[in-house]
């Protein structure tokens, strides 16, 4: 008897051990996605017009740009595209909204195409800066046509540059986020394309605005 009871617990044990799920091996971490201005989904912010392209790059593709206005505002496009698929459209301020602001009150109303923020495009702004007049004064009216907006997000200047490779470029967009009543640098960096071995407008333009908006909210 103690013989089969023996066995009996023997066997009880092996078929346990046999259906114990296997140990797991730990999942690698995955670094989590970088994001310095995701505190801005949950505001109402400005988006100012593109302030200016670069004239000259070592990859040339400026010279296939007739007018750089014209690329200046299809780079705007592209931001409020991509803001807006991304669920930013219904909060936040674009430039066609703040050119409608500034015609209703021509008076006091600031032109978002006329802002002197050529000081911002210096390597030696960072964070905490004054941005200094005119521009103080000109982001203190633009702000006070708005009701609850504060925080001002402009795209400095667009440049081209080479990749690590040297057959291939990127687009490479200075962005600053400002306080519009301080006058402020609350962040300042720049934003890459994807590589192209070819100017290709729409897809360069394209990449900067979803890289832009990727600093901000997940797809």
């Amino acid at each position: 008897m103690r013989t089969a009871l023996s066995l009996l617990s023997g066997f009880l044990l092996t078929a346990a051990a046999c259906r114990a799920p296997a140990a797991e091996s730990p999942s690698p971490a995955v670094a989590a996605p970088n994001r310095p201005l995701a505190a801005l989904a949950a505001q109402q912010v400005i988006v100012v017009p593109t302030h200016s392209v670069r004239e000259s790059d070592p990859m040339g593709w400026t010279k296939q740009v007739p007018r750089s206005r014209e690329l200046m505002r299809a780079l705007d496009d592209a931001i409020g595209t991509e803001l807006g698929e991304r669920g930013l459209a219904r909060q936040w301020i674009f430039p066609a909204d703040l050119v409608r602001a500034a015609k209703a009150s021509p008076s006091y109303g600031q032109d978002p195409y006329t802002l002197a923020a050529s000081g911002l495009r210096t390597g030696q702004i960072a964070t905490g800066s004054s941005v200094g007049n005119p521009l103080v004064m000109q982001l203190r009216t633009m702000v006070a046509l708005q009701e609850n907006a504060r925080a001002v997000l402009m795209p400095v200047e667009l440049r081209f540059e080479r990749d690590s490779s040297a057959e291939r470029g990127v687009a490479v967009l200075r962005l600053a986020l400002l306080d519009g009543r301080l006058g402020e640098v609350r962040w300042i960096g720049d934003v890459r394309s994807a590589p192209s071995a070819t100017f290709d407008r729409d897809a360069l333009l394209g990449s900067v605005a979803a890289h832009l908006a990727d600093l901000i909210t997940a797809p």
